[in-house]
This record gives structure tokens, sequence and C-alpha cells, in this order.
């Protein structure tokens, strides 16, 4: 089985991409339901940012307040830090076992793994590929604007936070750019698709 990492900067069609991915029949997980699913109440995932972060972070519901916490995380790197070194290796560890599962079942597929800080975390070196999504400074700026109904200075330092992307494609093996739309980014997804199938052969 080819194990393949996908990553990515915040707000350039990444998603968009996995789910053509999965249309052409790869095996796919996307890391954000993972991170999700690691600090859902009652997990040690949580319990060790309560920890860390106190129970300021919580809802009312005792589950985790994402907004809350990322307008702490984005304001300091530090914090920022400390959040990935509790989550990262619990997702490693649930993406692992995916993989383990994935190649039992379907040792002739491809298996890909979606993750917004693959680079950055490391993560991409247990992978055999790593195709990495981008797109114009300009309309990463605009997308995530509407997306997340942020104002620009807000967005701008979101984006300022992670990794150029510039930095990004160097450790890619395939790029893949979303910057013209749904289908321009349709068709470069399949063509990289192609190339994995062949290098899975």
């Amino acid at each position: 089985m080819l194990k393949v990492g996908l990553t990515g900067s915040i707000a350039v069609g990444k998603s968009f991409v996995l789910e053509v991915f999965r249309e052409l029949g790869c095996r796919v997980l996307d890391a954000d339901l993972t991170a999700r699913e690691v600090v859902e109440p009652g997990t040690a995932g949580l319990a060790k940012i309560v920890e860390q972060f106190g129970e300021d972070v919580l809802t009312e519901g005792r589950s985790l307040d994402r907004a809350k916490l990322g307008s702490i995380i984005f304001a300091d790197e530090g914090k920022r830090l400390l959040l990935n070194s509790i989550v990262h290796p619990l997702v490693f560890e649930r993406q692992d076992a995916w993989l383990r599962e994935q190649e039992r079942l379907y040792p002739d597929g491809i298996a890909i793994v979606d993750a917004a800080l693959m680079i950055e975390s490391g993560g991409y070196r247990r992978f055999e590929k790593l195709v990495v999504v981008w797109c114009r400074p300009e309309i990463q700026l605009e997308r995530l604007m509407r997306r997340d109904g942020l104002l620009l200075d807000e967005a701008a330092r979101r984006i300022a936070a992670q990794m150029p992307q510039e930095e990004k494609k160097k450790f890619a093996d395939l790029l893949i750019d979303a910057s013209d739309g749904f289908e321009a980014a349709r068709e470069r997804t399949v063509k990289v698709f192609e190339q994995l199938k062949a290098d899975a052969r």
C-alpha cells in the first residue's frame, strides 16, 4: 500500500482535494477529525489540555471551546507549541493504527492522511509521498476571511502563524495548485492521482 501525506496551509483548498481523492478510490483520513476525536469529553487528550490551559477552555457542557482555545493559541506562540505537543502524539497514534488497518484491508491501495501541520510536526516522514496543496496568497486571504468571517488583520495573523506556503512547497513530492477554482483543482488532483497510482505499482 502506498502511504501518502497530504498537507497545505489554512484555506487553500485542501479539504476539496481530499474529497476528490476519496471519489477516485483512495482511502482517506482527515487529521482534523482525528484531532477532534482525541480531545472529546472523557479523553486523556482533553484532560491534558485542561491541566495546561485551565477550565476556561471548556464550554458549559464540558467539551472543548475551540473558539476560545484558538484565540489563546493564535496570540501566543508558546501556547500554540504547548497545545501541539499534547495533541500531535495522540493524533499520530490514531493515524498509525488506521494506516495499519488500511494496509491489511487494501494492500494494493493508496492511503492518504490529510493534516495541516504535517511538516511542522515532522509527521510527514512517516509517508512515502507528500502532496502539498497551495494557492496564491491573495486568494488564500480572501478565502479565509469569507470562510471564517474574519477581518483582514485577524485572517492575516492566522496565516502568518503558519509555515509559509513557499517553505511547505519545498518538502513536496507532488504539488496541487488550487488557486483557480474547483474544476481546475479537480483536474490537477486527477493528474496527481495518476502519478500516485503509477508509484503504487
